[in-house]
């Protein structure tokens, strides 16, 4: 699969396998988010790799009791460190959210590409999510997904013409 086909065939996946996901496949996954490109290739992320059972229950209760995530063995917690990101010149703005979405982007992708399936969640309690996984007060908890195997064929749906808004409505030539 390419990447484009891994782009028009992904899927938000709300039901998964309890298979695990063998090691040098998680392995490839994690290798796709460190890849990923940020600005001034500052790296402002840290990402927690979530298996024990117990804390997937407790990171389903703090993502507003979506249980369908304590299905899937593991559970990708993705953090940006606002003190490491890029700032624009008078520091009203800075990079760590969106690097952070371009690396869960290309494990989506990956993740896709490998019959796997993700789960984009900003839908969390963030104070609770600091606590269970022991994250540092400075850091952002900016997305979830679990990861894992589908439980119905339903990651390689296409999407529909009429899922997405026409060409006309999303892009300007030359001007707004």
């Amino acid at each position: 699969m390419n990447v484009i086909d891994a782009i028009r065939l992904r899927r938000s996946i709300r039901e998964y396998k309890s298979d695990p996901i063998p090691d040098d496949l998680l392995e490839r996954m994690l290798e796709a988010i460190r890849l990923a490109p940020s600005a001034c290739n500052n790296q402002p992320w840290r990402f927690v790799v979530v298996r024990n059972a117990a804390t997937m229950q407790a990171l389903a209760k703090a993502s507003r009791n979506q249980a369908f995530i304590a299905e899937a063995p593991v559970a990708i917690v993705a953090c940006g460190l606002p003190d490491k990101a890029y700032t624009r010149m008078g520091g009203y703005w800075n990079s760590a959210e969106i690097d952070v979405a371009i690396a869960i982007d290309h494990l989506t992708l990956a993740a896709a590409e490998a019959g796997l399936g993700t789960c984009w969640i900003g839908a969390f309690d963030e104070r609770e999510i600091k606590q269970l996984l022991r994250i540092p007060q400075a850091a952002k908890v900016v997305a979830l997904t679990p990861l894992g195997f589908p439980k119905k064929d339903s990651l390689f749906r296409p999407c529909k013409p009429e899922d997405r808004k026409p060409k006309d409505d999303v892009f300007g030539f030359e001007k707004y």
